[in-house]
């Protein structure tokens, strides 16, 4: 199955509303985070062609907040993909209205998986990074598998409890 790069990246952009607010007057983690999965699971299904369950958010990062009203551009791309794993990278970006560039906020890695219509995994299409950055990103996807499992082996003892 063939992918062009148009299918492995999809870009949100819209403007923070006052519902979006927490207690200190900016946008609430928690909107974010509902982003950066709504953004994920359209760049998976995408590449998928079809339903994904969201399986790992990893290392999310908050750089600075955002503010009620600014313009927000949210960036999920594939960065590597196993059998029926669609590894994403996933960037928010704010921006003042009338201001020319966008300023980082919030990183993260999210993992979803292909399934099908019972909900057994189904196989996904292979990612093939042809740009240096693409390279250096499927990298970092691959090291941050290897860190998952430490991070695993730390955390069974405690899952299920």
């Amino acid at each position: 199955m063939n992918k062009n790069k148009a299918e492995h990246q999809l870009f949100f952009q819209f403007i923070s509303e006052p519902q979006d607010v927490n207690f200190g007057g900016k946008v609430h983690g928690g909107i974010v985070m509902k982003w950066i999965d709504q953004a994920a699971y359209g760049c998976a299904g995408n590449w998928s062609g079809g339903y994904c369950v969201t399986v790992y958010v990893g290392g999310i990062r908050f750089y600075k907040p955002i503010l009620i009203g600014a313009i927000v551009r949210v960036e999920a791309r594939i960065i590597y993909t196993g059998k029926t794993s669609m590894h994403i990278a996933v960037d928010v970006f704010s921006k003042k209205i009338g201001e020319a560039h966008f300023e980082k906020t919030t990183h993260c890695i999210i993992v979803f998986v292909a399934v099908d219509e019972n909900g057994r995994p189904r196989p996904v299409a292979t990612f093939k990074p042809k740009t240096a950055e693409e390279k250096t990103m499927e990298a970092y996807a691959k090291r941050l598998m290897a860190l998952r499992k430490d991070i695993d082996l730390e955390m069974k003892p405690h899952v299920g409890r």
